[in-house]
């Protein structure tokens, strides 16, 4: 054999190789799956929220993989408990990236647990698929974060926008302002104080308190002191109840009352507080009443109940976990869509393109929020008792704005301690 003869010979044994090998290699890429990374809380104050947020989240995993998974890979999620708290979550993030190597990246549940994780993430530039968080992007205009919270592009101020409309059509005219020190509470107070003076409310009180409160009273008699017409309050769970209690107790007397508490959307709160909750009007999402009707949420929640059945975890699942399903649905389609895992494609295609999912049609504006609001504002009516049934029908959370929404009329005015 020619010296030419072997060299062309070995030339072709290498392209074979070379080519042999790129098949392995793409075999085994393909037979991996999609590592899908987030903390969450599943310990903690937060842990009943971070509880009903992964069954949903493992519902679409469930869901998905039957189906095939996604681009012809199996999904996984891969998690790790923050425990509520703040100061564990850029370590998490460090090491889903560093360590676990993951492909998609979720961000924990709410502000406060987000924004630790948008620095670790920002510099490997992912996309991240937030939930529940407040304004988070409003610091880091980061072009890859996407917010599953239907607040719109102007979160800050559309969270609270509708409570002060409710106020405005009963021609009430003066506010006092409560609020945890908090990412979240401080947020949502800011908007709620910009709202009143520009829909032209006159302040009469503006405090904070500290997150670890326990006695809510002096707050309270220190606001009705003051003699407003309504009591915005943003807080979280733990104070939510605090708060409805002192309310209670003091005979809070004012014509309308609540706004902006986490807490009152859960099934355990609301069998707790049962009629306590009665004329308080609050943000929601979602409802189960006949004006907001969503195609495949009630076959959702139906499962989901059946799930969580045994307790643990909100019993409902009205609030959280049908949008945490549905940022999954947002976040596979564009994979699927884009046909790979390329954080800058899957970051221009979600700001160019609508999602439908459980919770309705999504597209995102520039700052990665919902492009167009949809906030309830909805007040407790008829509740008997504390039994959890009462809460899955129609008429206990009535919507009462926006007014193309609305399942019902106001009751009016609030008084605490008299239903």
């Amino acid at each position: 054999m020619s010296r030419n003869s072997r060299l062309e010979m070995s030339v072709w044994a290498a392209l074979f190789a070379l080519v042999v090998g790129t098949a392995f290699a793409l075999a085994a890429q393909a037979a991996e799956p999609i590592k899908i990374g987030f903390s969450m809380p599943l310990t903690g104050p937060l842990a009943s929220s971070g509880k009903a947020i992964l069954t949903a989240y493992q519902m679409w995993e469930q869901d998905t993989n039957a189906k095939g998974g996604l681009i012809g890979r199996k999904v996984q999620l891969v998690y790790y408990d923050d425990q509520s708290n703040p100061s564990l979550v850029p370590g998490i993030y460090a090491k889903l990236l560093d360590v676990d190597k993951i492909d998609l990246a979720l961000s924990s549940y709410g502000t406060n647990l987000s924004v630790p994780s948008m620095p670790v993430i920002i510099p490997r530039d992912y996309v991240l698929m937030g939930l529940f968080a407040l304004a988070v992007n409003e610091q880091f205009n980061y072009p890859r974060y996407f917010s599953m919270f239907p607040a719109g592009p102007d979160a800050v101020h559309e969270f609270s926008r509708g409570y002060f409309e409710v106020a405005k059509q009963q021609h009430l005219q003066t506010v006092a302002l409560i609020g945890a020190d908090t990412d979240f509470a401080k947020k949502a107070a800011d908007g709620a104080h910009d709202n009143a003076l520009k829909m032209g409310f006159k302040i009469v009180y503006d405090r904070s308190y500290p997150p670890n409160s326990l006695d809510f009273t002096s707050v309270l008699r220190a606001a009705q002191a003051t003699n407003p017409d309504f009591i915005y309050v943003a807080s979280y769970p733990t104070d939510t109840v605090g708060i409805v209690h002192a309310a209670h107790e003091i005979g809070l007397k004012v014509k309308m009352f609540g706004g902006g508490m986490v807490g009152t959307q859960y099934a355990s709160l609301k069998t707790q507080l049962g009629e306590q909750l009665n004329k308080i009007v609050n943000y929601d999402f979602y409802v189960p009443e006949p004006t907001v009707p969503f195609p495949g949420i009630s076959e959702f929640l139906t499962r989901y109940q059946s799930l969580v059945a045994g307790g643990g975890t909100d019993a409902l699942g009205y609030f959280i976990p049908p949008f945490a399903y549905a940022n999954l649905q947002v976040l596979g389609q564009a994979v699927e869509a884009v046909g790979a895992i390329d954080q800058k494609r899957l970051g221009e295609y979600l700001h160019a393109h609508s999602f439908k999912t459980i919770v309705g049609e999504i597209q995102y504006a520039a700052n990665g929020e919902w492009a167009q609001p949809r906030v309830l504002q909805v007040q407790f009516q008829n509740i008997k008792g504390n039994d959890l049934e009462q809460f899955k029908k129609a008429g206990t959370q009535v919507i009462v704005y926006p007014n193309e929404l609305a399942s019902g009329t106001l009751q009016f005015p609030y008084s605490g301690g008299s239903q």
